[in-house]
């Protein structure tokens, strides 16, 4: 009988985006860009919000912690991404990418569930604003938000634990730019069934559970904004939900066609695309959709550009 080779994967090469030589530089630059805008987007929104006492509320703490996740998603993908487009082969030990693959899950699963958390806010503050402050109370909301870290690390945990129990032994290049579900699944030389039935599993909760929540909150919040009399106060209505929705419908789209579909049922081209949307796209568009759509959000920063101006210009004179 032949003798099947068993030798465990200490290491991984990532694929990359393409092969391509004469993309290389500008794909880097592109995606140098694109890091160092959502790196500065996501910790400016974080630091404005921490700095203007009139964004202390709940619905701008819950967008800081948002800023927070997709930060740290952007920050365990691009990175090692940028290194494939400089080297010949990228690398990547079995540990660094069991870490991505595990830190990456408890993130994305983070953001679908701070997002449904964040609709359900504007529900309370546009259908019972009277109530808004004790329904969304500052105890109330970091225990939500302690709940969408929760269940984040909680599915990254399990799926994270199936998969180091298989053992990769057919190859160690990995189709893709980072250490995702399905090209992990398609080196192990072990069986997989379990590892699937799982991402379902969750994958199900945390895209369809989040995505009824907020459609449920959006469909209350319509009927509630008809209700309102005035047109000014519809349009401020609309105008707060709609970059929320906006935000909402590129990342559950980019996620849902990933995840919620047979391994065999999209090519690698499809895959990637997708990808890049919900981990890279996503987190740079979120800051400029949540403060060129928020009037809050560019008087506070306004404010806060004055004031620092005018503690150097103090400075200088002293």
């Amino acid at each position: 009988m032949e003798e099947v080779n068993q030798t465990k994967v200490i290491e991984f090469i990532l694929e990359g985006l393409t092969d391509i030589p004469e993309l290389q530089l500008p794909l880097f630059l592109i995606f140098l860009g694109v890091y160092l805008d959502t790196v500065v987007g996501n910790l400016g929104m974080i630091i404005l919000i921490m700095f203007s006492s009139q964004l202390h509320t709940p619905m701008y703490y819950l967008l800081s912690s948002l800023s927070f996740i997709d930060f740290c998603q952007s920050t365990i993908i691009i990175p090692k991404m940028l290194v494939n487009f400089v080297t010949e082969k990228n690398v990547i030990s079995y540990s660094e990418c069991m870490a991505q693959f595990y830190f990456f899950g408890a993130f994305a699963v983070a953001e679908c569930h701070m997002l449904a958390v964040m609709a359900y806010d504007r529900y309370v503050a546009i259908s019972n604003p009277l109530l808004y402050n004790v329904t969304m109370s500052y105890q109330v909301c970091l225990w939500m938000i302690a709940g969408v870290y929760g269940m984040g690390f909680f599915s990254a945990t399990a799926s994270a634990f199936f998969m180091i129990r298989l053992v990769f032994c057919k190859s160690n290049l990995i189709r893709h730019y980072f250490c995702d579900f399905f090209p992990l699944l398609e080196l192990s030389c072990s069986s997989t069934f379990i590892n699937e039935v799982l991402l379902w599993s969750l994958g199900s909760f945390n895209i369809l559970i989040p995505a009824v929540t907020i459609l449920s909150s959006y469909i209350f919040i319509i009927v509630s904004i008809f209700h309102i009399q005035s047109t000014g106060g519809r349009r401020k209505a609309f105008s707060t939900c709609s970059s929320h929705i906006l935000a909402v419908a590129i990342f559950y789209g980019s996620t849902a066609f990933m995840y919620l579909q047979p391994s065999s049922g999209s090519s690698l081209g499809q895959s990637k695309l997708s990808s890049v949307f919900y981990t890279i796209v996503v987190p740079m568009l979120n800051p400029m959709i949540y403060s060129l759509r928020n009037n809050d959000v560019k008087i506070s920063l306004r404010k806060l550009i004055q004031k620092v101006s005018f503690d150097s210009t103090k400075n200088d004179f002293h």
